[in-house]
């Protein structure tokens, strides 16, 4: 029975002080919880006070510093330059603004929203004018008078730019587009291939189409090249979510031939300790009153882990910033691979704290707004021995799609082949993962532009 006894045994643990607790939290949040978890400090602790004058100095990078991710900018251009980028809206409202401006009833404007209502992210209704009836139909009203309003409306969405919205089909996008054509020769003849003869050109049968239509083989050629000019997703390039915007932490900028990164003060709300309260208690009330005390060292507390999370986020930076040279010279195509560690021991801190400092934080560089986690990655071997971040095998990959030769895009397997070739070895599944976060479309979908 001596045996089941408990035992008590001394065991080291871990304990975190309210004050480390702390400074953990606010390393760890986004510079827009920052700034709301600073702002209810201030108002929470009669010791804390927010500066709320511009930082010295901030002006020559932009005081709002707020940006959209992804943003470039060329090497010449200040900060400012990336704050007046133009974001696109969605495509059902940029159909929608045109609509507003032209002269319709009532009842025609409610059915023009509806097909406009109906399209799919790349312009497309994919629907039968019936179910929208089914919506959209008014009580006692004639079903061929519906349709015919429907039509009608259809047609006006067709209408608006980009040119090829609302079609039904690939042949009618590219039939809507047939205006942008000049010459009229040509124009017949893409409108020819366009309503009949689109799976002959996507298998690339030039001499089949010019004996269907009697044409010469040069003309058709031409056609093709002119068809593959046209927008089969008229609206590709309109997002329907909202675009990102962030504050980054920390500007890059390039002084005397060498980058250095510099904190974006502006995105931090320099909360100070109001010395003057501070003093008054000290001399009149310290001792009596407790509570005050308490808020007056988690005043002193949050000003000392603040100053420590600036530095913190800007000697990562450096580091980074250090190691990432050849990106911020050359782009994408000569990121290298970066761990944690790396960054830890150059810092001085513990790869947790590097893993805290860099979430939701980010650098503007001339190359874009991107997230510092974007600079860390695994390497993928060269045959040579040595490592290469996957952004710059993207990279690589999104050139060897461009230098596509005209109207023979390359599969996945083949792109994987030609890595392999540069002393790449990709897997294709891993080619099909980097093309599709990269947004560029399968083979089959290239061909058909």
């Amino acid at each position: 029975m001596q045996a089941l006894a408990p035992q008590l045994r001394p065991a080291q643990v871990t304990a975190f002080s309210p004050r480390l607790q702390q400074a953990v939290r606010l390393l760890h949040l986004s510079s827009q919880d920052y700034a709301h978890a600073m702002q209810a400090a201030a108002e929470d602790n009669p010791f804390l006070e927010v500066d709320d004058a511009p930082p010295p100095g901030q002006e020559a990078f932009g005081r709002s510093g707020t940006l959209s991710r992804g943003a470039s900018v060329r090497h010449d251009e200040g900060v400012d330059a990336l704050q007046r980028l133009p974001v696109a809206g969605s495509l059902r409202q940029h159909l929608h603004d045109q609509l507003g401006v032209l002269r319709l009833d009532e009842r025609e404007r409610v059915l023009a929203a509806a097909v406009v209502e109906s399209l799919d992210d790349d312009g497309y209704l994919r629907i039968s004018l019936a179910d929208i009836a089914a919506v959209v139909g008014e009580a006692g009203e004639p079903a061929e008078a519906l349709e015919g309003a429907l039509q009608a409306a259809l047609r006006r969405v067709q209408s608006l730019d980009p040119p090829g919205v609302g079609a039904r089909s690939v042949s009618e996008c590219l039939l809507l587009q047939l205006p942008r054509i000049e010459e009229p020769r040509l124009r017949e003849t893409v409108r020819r291939i366009a309503s009949d003869h689109l799976d002959l050109l996507a298998a690339h049968n030039f001499r089949r189409i010019a004996a269907e239509l009697g044409e010469p083989i040069e003309g058709v050629r031409e056609a093709g090249d002119r068809i593959r000019r046209l927008d089969a997703r008229p609206g590709w390039k309109y997002d329907a979510t909202p675009t990102p915007f962030v504050t980054p932490d920390v500007f890059v900028r390039r002084q005397r031939g060498a980058w250095s990164a510099v904190l974006n003060e502006a995105a931090m709300p320099r909360v100070n300790l109001n010395q003057a309260c501070a003093r008054l208690f000290e001399r009149q009330l310290q001792g009596r009153n407790p509570e005050m005390a308490a808020y007056l060292e988690r005043a002193r507390w949050t000003v000392q882990n603040l100053a420590q999370r600036s530095a913190t986020i800007l000697r990562i930076a450096q580091a980074i910033v250090a190691r990432q040279k050849l990106f911020l010279d050359h782009g994408p195509i000569a990121m290298k691979p970066l761990g944690l560690g790396a960054i830890a021991e150059a810092v001085g801190v513990h790869p947790s704290t590097v893993s805290r400092a860099i979430h939701h934080k980010y650098m503007a560089t001339p190359a874009g707004v991107f997230e510092l986690r974007y600079f860390f990655s695994r390497g993928v071997q060269h045959r040579s021995g040595a490592a290469t971040a996957p952004s710059a095998i993207r990279q690589l990959l999104r050139e060897l799609i461009e230098a596509e030769p005209g109207g023979a895009p390359l599969s996945d397997a083949v792109l994987a082949r030609q890595l392999a070739e540069q002393g790449f070895q990709v897997a294709r599944r891993t080619v099909t993962k980097y093309r599709q976060s990269m947004k560029i479309e399968a083979v089959d979908r290239r061909g058909r532009h």
